[in-house]
């Protein structure tokens, strides 16, 4: 079976750099990540498979941090291969690649549940348009991303070289220096819950709105997940069975209800706006935002526009630093911001900016975020 020569794995701790696989039936995808790969010198790559079996096989010898694993492969696909790798390698992370396609994100969530740490959707290669600008930046971004979580566990992050680009949203998560300033909690009535998420969001939002669900009767949910197209209706339908509250994509002008959860829609901003008594979705096609479409920021914004101190905002695990300007605005607004803690992370960018930047009223694991609103809830009701 075709692949690459891998080097024999290094000792441990001689080498900083995040030691990456590549597996994909695709020749010219292995080709073409693999150059990616080797041209960052904070990368290695220490082998290219076509399928699953092979990189099982070979698995314990290049000892790697991270994996890109395509789903639709022949002799032993990615869902099955999965479960293998994270049983024979538990200190790797696991990156899993799938069609832009509605089967692609059902298969991409189910490697979720399974333990994949992210996904990453596949331009279409046969429309000439796999090797963009946006998606290799995002692949990059990912690698190291969860490949510097793996080293710092490891305890070999320390000589990690810098990226080869330096663009905003490949910054490395932030970690704050010394104590993090926190602001009070609003006094007033939370109105609204708005949450912001993304690497390890799906998973995130499923635990917490499985906790919330039958507490979100009287107020509205806004959730901004970064996800493409058809990723995100699909993610609705995997909290309304969570959460047993219709969650379901914002639809333009659409008003916000008590007890419904609305998910932005990939490709698009969503935006609140008040319309005489009701507050009602507006979507936006502008720029991408922090790299993001749809991002959090711009919601946050209007949250703090409409809800001002009876808003509760949530900044969920993610890459990049999307949602902490935001959630200034909520908070200098007199709103409430709780993000998660960095253990209970896939990555702590999102919600370590926020909590870097003085912007949280607390910082919880995500297993204490239900029961803190269900808390806050409680008080309205009373």
């Amino acid at each position: 079976m075709p692949q690459s020569p891998a080097p024999a794995a290094s000792a441990p701790g001689a080498d900083a750099r995040i030691r990456v696989m590549v597996v994909d039936d695709s020749v010219f995808v292995r080709g073409i990540v693999s150059r990616w790969l080797s041209e960052d010198p904070a990368f290695e790559l220490v082998g290219t498979f076509s399928n699953g079996k092979a990189a099982l096989a070979d698995l314990d010898r290049v000892q790697p941090d991270v994996v890109i694993l395509d789903l639709e492969m022949p002799e032993m696909d990615g869902l099955t291969a999965l479960p293998l790798i994270l049983r024979q390698r538990r200190n790797t992370t696991v990156i899993v690649a799938s069609a832009l396609s509605r089967r692609g994100a059902e298969v991409s969530l189910k490697a979720l549940t399974l333990g994949a740490a992210d996904y990453l959707p596949k331009p279409d290669a046969t429309k000439g348009t796999f090797a963009t600008d946006d998606f290799k930046r995002e692949l990059m971004e990912k690698v190291r991303s969860l490949g510097l979580k793996v080293l710092r566990q490891a305890g070999r992050a320390a000589a990690l070289p810098p990226p080869s680009t330096q663009p905003q949203a490949a910054a490395l998560p932030s970690q704050p220096r010394g104590p993090i300033r926190l602001r009070p909690y609003s006094v007033s009535d939370v109105s609204l819950i708005a949450v912001g998420s993304s690497t390890g969001g799906p998973q995130a939002l499923t635990r917490l709105f499985a906790v919330l669900g039958p507490y979100i009767d009287r107020i509205p949910v806004v959730i901004t997940q970064h996800m493409p197209p058809t990723f995100t209706a699909l993610l609705a339908e995997h909290v309304t069975r969570a959460a047993g509250r219709q969650a379901a994509e914002g639809q333009d002008g659409e008003a916000l209800c008590a007890g419904r959860i609305y998910i932005a829609p990939g490709g698009k901003h969503m935006l609140l706006e008040r319309d005489g008594a009701r507050t009602v979705i507006r979507l936006s096609d502008g720029p991408a935002v922090n790299f993001c479409k749809p991002a959090v920021d711009p919601m946050f914004d209007t949250v703090a526009q409409i809800y001002r101190r009876n808003a509760l905002a949530l900044v969920l695990t993610g890459m990049g630093s999307d949602g902490a300007r935001g959630a200034g605005i909520i908070a200098d607004a007199g709103g409430s911001v709780i993000v998660q803690d960095e253990e209970t992370s896939v990555v702590w960018g999102m919600p370590g900016a926020t909590a870097s930047a003085g912007n949280a009223s607390e910082v919880l694991p995500l297993q204490a975020i239900g029961p803190k609103v269900i808390a806050m809830l409680a008080r309205r009701r009373g």
